[in-house]
Order: structure tokens, then sequence, then C-alpha cells
């Protein structure tokens, strides 16, 4: 059985740690700005599917320029994004539709494949909250009172997107009241009491934050 399905791309971020004249979202890659990649990114998944794109109200003028320099006419809908993640996903589920699903992703994630946007929904459509995930690599500590202790690193997950849920569910998690804690979607679903199905990430679907970042997304977009 299948169902409808929306995704809701965030780019509200100002993009302070990576640098640069505009935001991160904004900066170019292999030509044309990041977020049309990942725009591009879910087109390839499903041409069909309704995109809704959430930028600051102040940066509507600058995409729309972009968007018509760079002949960029996939079809997308832009809503004004709010002062935190939280408030940014919040707006962009008001125009989702229906009752199908729905995929949160950061707009600044190019390189995520549509094998893996398909497993996503593909999960969240079977158990009602899907993430994908990645093994940590590094070695992490953890601050206590006294100082630090290491933690075991195999028993620690990195968090990805597309984040995918039943859209009645996200509604439900988004109806509770705001509390900083809830750093993603994941997060609010789970205060519902509603488990989270894990789903294998990729390791190229980084999150790119840092001029080092930038630099790999461009050999891996060839």
């Amino acid at each position: 059985m299948s169902s409808t399905k929306s995704t809701i791309i965030v780019a509200g971020g100002s993009g302070k740690r990576l640098g640069g004249p505009v935001p991160k979202q904004f900066q170019s890659v292999k030509g044309r700005p990041l977020l049309m990649w990942t725009i591009d990114a879910f087109h390839r998944y499903d041409a069909a599917m309704p995109l809704i794109v959430v930028l600051p109200k102040e940066h509507f003028e600058i995409w729309r320029a972009l968007c018509m320099g760079h002949r960029f006419f996939i079809e997308h809908q832009v809503v004004a994004g709010g002062e935190q993640r939280y408030h940014s996903v919040k707006a962009g589920l008001e125009k989702v539709e229906g009752d199908g699903l729905v995929a949160v992703h950061d707009g600044v994630r190019p390189l995520v494949s549509t094998d893996l946007i398909g497993r996503c929904f593909d999960a969240a459509h079977q158990h009602g909250a899907a993430i994908p995930v990645v093994p940590v690599v590094p070695s992490v500590r953890e601050t206590t009172a006294d100082g630090s202790r290491a933690l075991d690193r195999s028993r620690l997950l990195a968090v990805q997107t597309p984040q995918c849920f039943h859209a009645d569910l996200l509604r439900k998690a988004f109806a509770l009241p705001y509390d900083p804690a809830f750093t993603d979607e994941a997060a609010m679903v789970e205060r519902l009491g509603v488990k989270v199905n894990l789903v294998e990430g990729e390791e190229n679907n980084i999150k790119v934050t840092t001029a080092m970042d930038m630099k790999l997304a461009e050999i891996a977009l060839g």
C-alpha cells in the first residue's frame, strides 16, 4: 500500500561556522547553490512529491533571484521559518496536506541518496517513525561534575536526516509545548511514547557545516 509523501527541507541557518558572504545553503557547490542540490535529490526520488522549503523571510528575495539566475525550475513551496528549528519545521508542517508520510531534511545535506530517502519513507510507512543513523567514529567523552569520562562509542549513533513520520503523528508531536530538549523531530515523537525505528544511514550524507565539509561535498558531487 502506498502513501502520499511530502518533504520539508529546512534551510533556516545563517551559516556562521562556514563563513562567507552568504548563508551556507546559498553558497555555490559545483556551480550552483547547495540548497538546489538538496532539492534536486528529493525531486529525483519522486518528481511529483510536494517539496516545502523553509527559509528565513529575509532570504526569500535572494532565493528567488538565485532560482532565476540558475534557471532552477523544480517546483517547491517556500515558507518563512522561525527562531529555532522547531518553529521552522512547524511552519513547514502547516503546509503539508493529508495524512500520508512526511520527511524532514536538512537543507545542507545535499548528498542524500535516492536509496536512503526510499528506505526512510518505507520504514516510516511500516513503523510510524524512522530516522537514519550511522556509527560514531571518533572517541567521545561526557563532561561530568568531576571532569569528564569516556563513553562506549559502540553504543552511540549519530543521527542524520531525512527523518520520516506519519504526518498525523508528527502533527501530534508539534502540539506539545516547545521544549529546548527537542533537538530534532524524533525526540518530539518519542515524547509521545512512540518508538522511533532506526534505518542504516550513509557516511556520505554529511551536513555541510564547515569549509572542509564544503570541499568534501564538491568532491562527492563530482
